[in-house]
C-alpha cells in the first residue's frame, strides 16, 4: 500500500517581502546618489566653491546621502 504525505512545509513569505524591501531601498538610495552626483556635476567650479565644495568632493557628498 502506498502512503501519501499531504502535509506541506510552510513557505515563509515574510522573508521574500523583506528581501524585496531591501532591494527597493537599495535602488532608491542608489538613485538618490546618482541624482546628487549629476546635479553637483552640472554646477560650475564657482558655484561649487560658493557652497564650499570642489569637484573632488562630489562623490564623497553623494555617498553621505
Amino acid at each position: 500500500m502506498a502512503v501519501i504525505d499531504s502535509t506541506r512545509s510552510h513557505v515563509s513569505t515574510a522573508g521574500f517581502g523583506s528581501l524585496m524591501t531591501r532591494v527597493y531601498d537599495t535602488i532608491v538610495a542608489w538613485n538618490e546618489r546618482r541624482a546628487t552626483r549629476k546635479a553637483l556635476s552640472q554646477l560650475s567650479d564657482r558655484e561649487l566653491d560658493d557652497i564650499g565644495l570642489s569637484r573632488g568632493d562630489i562623490d564623497l557628498v553623494a555617498r553621505q546621502i
